[in-house]
């Protein structure tokens, strides 16, 4: 079965040149949790979410993947 991604963190800390490392130092988590994010493997809360988006000063949907297709 292939897993669906549900966030883009990775892609985002990637194009702002950041690490998993800096990002876990900046929201009180560990390396291990933004990792597993990164790789899908669990999902933050919609608040810590909210919180990676204003410590990388992006909109919070930058982090997220669209979930509605979009018909013309």
């Amino acid at each position: 079965m292939h897993k669906k991604e549900l966030n883009r963190l990775r892609v985002v800390l990637a194009e702002q040149k950041v690490t998993n490392k800096w990002l876990a130092e900046q929201i009180g988590k560990s390396q291990t949790t933004i990792s597993r994010w990164s790789k899908n493997e669990m999902q933050p809360s919609i608040e810590t979410l909210n919180y990676i988006a204003s410590v990388l000063k992006i909109d919070i949907r930058d982090l997220l993947n669209p979930t509605l297709k979009k018909y013309e």
